[in-house]
């Protein structure tokens, strides 16, 4: 079979799993290291032509990571095209095998079931979770908002996510609003904006600042079960 993947988190999934069914991937896909297959472009602008010539059975997408246009333009190109949507950490298990097994007609690996066993081994979540601010992006400031995988971890995670009832889900916020919106922490991921401890802490002068792996919030894949270990310590 010959699959082509729009989306990082998936590829890595695919690779882990059986990595001589790609055949293509986005600029943006990283993991893991050395991947030998052809290069079609970016998650928001794939090069239809360069994916259609590579002649795949199957072209892996997200519904929030690609666009329709471009999921509308290999239809017509005469693809298969399965779109995943993942918003919650269920989603994800569910969509993850799916994408696999019914996708891709591989056996259900076992490193998703590891995934799955460690985070229903973590313990609760705190009846008192502490607020937080999630910021993704700076100039202009931009922080998690509503119905978000990420959301959805830090949730699972004890941390509950100020902003979580926004209407909208990438919402555009101040940096003195998101000081006063009595968040007790704000939560700093490497990507997609690039935050580091010289690099965002400095605009949160009153709030303690947690500097964590965006794969490891972001991604959903063979990293869920890395991100079940060191997220919680990397939260205190």
């Amino acid at each position: 079979m010959r699959v082509v993947s729009l989306v990082p988190s998936l590829t890595e999934a695919v690779a882990r799993t059986a990595p001589g069914l790609l055949v293509g991937v986005t600029d943006w896909c990283t993991h893991p290291a050395g991947l030998a297959a052809a290069r079609i472009g970016g998650t928001k602008n794939p090069d239809v032509a360069a994916i259609a010539a590579l002649a795949p059975d199957l072209v892996i997408a997200n519904e929030e990571e690609n666009r329709a246009p471009d999921l509308d333009a290999l239809r017509a190109a005469g693809l298969d095209v399965l779109v995943t949507e993942v918003r919650t950490l269920d989603q994800a298990f569910t969509e993850l095998h799916h994408v696999l097994v019914d996708g891709c007609g591989l056996a259900r690996p076992r490193w998703l079931d590891t995934a799955e066993a460690a985070w229903t081994a973590l313990p609760a979540p705190s009846a008192s979770p502490r607020p937080a601010v999630v910021p993704i992006w700076r100039r202009p400031w931009m922080v998690l908002g509503h119905d978000t995988f990420a959301g959805d971890l830090l949730a699972r995670l004890g941390i509950r996510n100020v902003y979580a009832d926004h209407p909208e889900r990438y919402p555009r916020v101040p940096v003195d609003e998101l000081n006063a919106s009595g968040a007790e922490l704000v939560v700093l991921p490497d990507e997609p904006y690039r935050f580091t401890a010289d690099d965002g802490p400095e605009a949160f002068p009153i709030l303690p600042a947690a500097l964590v792996d965006g794969r490891l919030l972001t991604w959903y894949g063979p990293s869920l079960t890395e991100a079940a270990r060191v997220l919680p310590s990397a939260l205190r």
